[in-house]
């Protein structure tokens, strides 16, 4: 039921086709394998909440030690990887610094989320959720972001095999300044900072709010820097404008990542101007911006593009074992 979930999310199927097959894979689990046996002799498996008959065939088919024909037909058109090119980048990669979850405008709990980055065989994820000031995505006030953090650590404590970092993609307001306290931002693991207002403001004064927020020392990476969206459900909308030469040296002298953002929307930055954040001697962080496990197989899309803009595997942040990175995003600690 997962990994079909999985595979619709990753060939962006439509959400609710996606909810049928997860709300059937929790009913799965809280029933238990002797029920479900005998409600399948029974033929009342559909008697079940959550289970229609589509999930009800799928289920009968996997207890009958088959693989479901349902399974075998995504695979089989979907199960490919998701892009050529970057083959040699996304092996080496560790794993993904921008994923949200329920607690924000994500789909799925944290543990789904890790679960899957764990199956991809990443070693760490960061847990980015939005900071307040982003209400339509239900941004994490401090308190919950606190609560967040005891949730994190009671998931490391489990040991499943994957390290959970903290973090946030916390706004850039207006002014350069990050929408979160500097005591919380101080405690987190990874900062993302981004854009997400005012994207038409005039190129010297969005330049200026960049360099602003690139200058603070609780950021790690600049989220996908131009806003821009060229495809999807929400539309398209056009690159913001910026002196990009002024913003990628700013990264550079601060030592904050550029994301390559891999989600299909976005693409984010353009090749121009990764090719201009490579010549900038820029860092990078090749990130998903999953808000679904699903989405979490999109990073060859940017592994794709970095290979094509000659992005040198080294300067990709999350290629480094996780001391290394964390020794890098705590480099303007007390």
């Amino acid at each position: 039921m997962r990994r079909i979930a999985f595979l619709l999310e990753r060939a962006r199927e439509p959400v609710y086709r996606v909810r049928a097959f997860r709300t059937a894979a929790a009913t799965v689990d809280e029933v238990g394998l002797a029920e479900l046996v005998d409600r399948v002799e029974a033929g009342t498996l559909t008697e079940l909440p959550g289970i229609g008959k589509v999930t009800a065939t799928v289920i009968s088919e996997a207890l009958a030690g088959e693989v479901p024909v349902y399974l075998r037909r995504l695979e089989a058109t979907g199960g490919r990887p998701v892009a050529e090119g970057g083959a040699e980048i996304r092996a080496a990669l560790r794993g993904d610094l921008h994923l949200h979850s329920d607690w924000s405008d994500g789909g799925s709990p944290i543990p789904e989320m890790v679960r899957a980055a764990a199956g991809l065989g990443h070693e760490y994820v960061a847990l980015t959720d939005h900071s307040p000031r982003l209400t339509v995505a239900n941004g994490l006030s401090p308190e919950r972001l606190r609560q967040q953090l005891d949730v994190v650590a009671e998931l490391n404590d489990k040991g499943e095999g994957i390290r959970v970092l903290t973090g946030i993609e916390v706004d850039i307001n207006e002014d350069g300044s990050l929408d979160q306290s500097d005591e919380l931002l101080g405690r987190l693991d990874v900062v993302v900072a981004s854009v997400h207002s005012k994207l038409r403001m005039a190129s010297d004064e969005l330049t200026e709010r960049m360099v602003t927020a690139i200058a603070n020392p609780h950021t790690d990476i600049l989220g996908h820097c131009t806003g821009r969206l060229i495809t999807g459900g929400r539309g398209t909308r056009p690159e913001s404008t910026f002196d990009a030469e002024i913003v990628f040296a700013a990264c550079a002298r601060f030592g904050v990542a550029v994301e390559i953002n891999s989600r299909p929307e976005r693409l984010d930055p353009p090749k121009r101007l990764l090719r201009l954040a490579v010549e900038a001697g820029c860092s990078f962080a090749l990130d998903t911006d999953a808000h679904a496990p699903g989405q979490l197989d999109w990073q060859p899309y940017g592994c794709e593009r970095a290979a094509a803009c000659g992005v040198p595997l080294e300067r990709i942040v999350n290629t480094w074992p996780v001391d290394d990175l964390l020794a890098w995003t705590r480099r303007g600690a007390p």
